[in-house]
């Protein structure tokens, strides 16, 4: 793929991992002091000050930057002895990161956002790369499906996309006629997913509902009700009857479709294009502490990312293989290839090529935008989740405290330095993108302008208002 690293870079940082190891191991002994060069090493500038490290995920395609950084040697290439453990949830991740039983994690990218604003739990968390674009995607079961596919446009004897969620009017309509509640699941209150599937109903005229202050429900006025529901438990959540839809990364909606239980009705990418998706975080006083082992793992993930995009996806039928291990994904293989190798399904007959699904190194998917950041704020004021208004200033400085490309720019150029990737990879930018018009409703955003942003989207809360059990009020 152009800029390989030699077999002789590969083994010198393979036996320089198992030397710190070793000579770390060695603190253990009468006396309790390091001793040795290769410690003397370690604590030097630059150098991995903590080479084990343990790392955790959730059981989704999208930890693939990870399993790779591990499976294929980047690690310990780096100096790194790292161990991957999946989480029940995103809620124990969350807790084995700020309270140290974890190094890092793949998370959520508005989990170090919302932790560091207090939402749900205070602790200053920070995402100083991003592993991914795009992957996630909205399933609704067979009988919704069955329902609102009549109502669709059809292109090519197939329905056309995007499929806006006006369709599910009726359908919302018809369960509060007989006193029901239309119910989605979504996998965690600061998730993307939560915000997507947010995005993705308020676009098509239904209300998902407000969230008051201390209120993780976020039901308040919703037209549609959601909950939260573990990624890999959608599906039997789903075929059980708790919900009537959900919004997960894969593999959990071509398992769906797999088990003819539901179909998936657009992805992510059609809601917002070339959309950042989970984040790589550790807390801020890790990094201070341990730069070098920081560095470290951010190279190593980095080399991952750009292996998964390598030639156009050559790579990506042995990173199947690699995630359908018990230990990673552990899905089957065909599950995760549906949407791993450049296509997608919404139903049997119809697969669609779907190239851009999964991206991690391509169009700078590593490098953590503030403009990507403060859009996961305005998301989180618009639901009342962030209960006051607060000018444009506030939401940059929120964004530059949680989000550091200043750590992935140092962690890249080394990797320019030292021909691993290309010099092209890295991008000239303020930390904002340009204005985005890649949203399912046409409506531009602009990172630097978060308030007026807030203000052109039709459902939501605008400025000066509150939200209170009783409904919105103020305005």
């Amino acid at each position: 793929m152009g800029f390989e690293r030699g077999i002789g870079f590969k083994r010198r940082g393979v036996i320089a991992a198992l030397f710190v190891s070793v000579a770390l191991a060695g603190c253990g002994s009468k006396g309790g002091a390091p001793e040795g060069d290769a410690v003397k090493a370690a604590a030097a500038p630059g150098a991995v000050e903590k080479p084990v490290l343990k790392l955790g995920f959730i059981k989704l395609t999208d930890m693939a930057p990870l399993a790779i950084a591990k499976e294929k040697g980047f690690f310990q290439e780096e100096g790194l002895n790292v161990t991957l453990e999946p989480q029940a949830n995103w809620k124990v991740l969350l807790d084995g990161v700020i309270g140290g039983q974890l190094d890092g994690a793949h998370m959520l990218a508005g989990q170090p956002i919302a932790a560091t604003l207090g939402y749900g739990t205070k602790a200053d968390l920070i995402a100083p790369l991003s592993l991914d674009l795009n992957g996630n995607a909205i399933t609704v079961s067979n009988k919704v499906w069955e329902q609102i596919k009549p109502s669709l446009p059809v292109d090519g004897g197939k329905p056309a996309h995007p499929i806006s969620a006006s369709a599910l009017k009726p359908v919302v309509a018809s369960f509060k006629q007989q006193g029901k509640t239309f119910k989605m699941g979504m996998v965690f209150p600061v998730s993307t997913h939560n915000y997507e599937l947010r995005y993705w109903l308020a676009a098509g005229g239904l209300n998902p509902g407000y969230y008051t202050p201390g209120d993780v429900g976020g039901t308040v006025d919703a037209d549609v009700q959601l909950s939260v529901t573990p990624p890999p438990q959608m599906p039997a959540t789903l075929e059980a009857g708790t919900i009537e839809g959900y919004c997960v990364g894969e593999p959990w909606n071509q398992a769906a479709v797999q088990k003819k239980i539901g179909v998936p009705v657009i992805t992510d990418d059609e809601i917002w294009h070339d959309n950042p998706e989970k984040v790589f975080s550790i807390r801020k006083d890790f990094a201070e502490k341990y730069p070098g082992t920081t560095a470290a793992m951010l190279r190593a993930i980095i080399k991952a990312q750009q292996w998964l995009d390598a030639d156009g996806g050559k790579n990506r039928a042995e990173a199947v293989k690699i995630l359908s291990q018990p230990n990673y994904v552990g899905a089957d293989p065909q599950v995760i290839a549906a949407s791993m190798t450049g296509k997608f399904t919404f139903e049997p007959g119809d697969t669609r090529p779907a190239p851009g699904f999964n991206i991690f190194f391509d169009k700078n998917a590593g490098y953590p935008f503030y403009s990507d950041a403060i859009w996961y704020m305005t998301q989180m004021r618009r639901w009342g989740q962030i209960p006051e208004d607060h000018d444009d200033a506030w939401y940059v400085a929120q964004a530059k405290a949680v989000y550091r490309p200043d750590l992935y720019l140092a962690a890249a150029k080394k990797l320019v330095d030292d021909k691993v990737i290309p010099a092209g990879a890295i991008p000239e930018t303020d930390g904002f993108k340009p204005v985005d018009n890649g949203f399912m409703d046409k409506i531009p955003y602009d990172g630097r302008k978060p308030n007026a942003y807030i203000q052109s989207l039709k459902i939501g809360l605008k400025q000066g208002q509150k939200v209170t059990a009783s409904g919105v009020t103020g305005g």
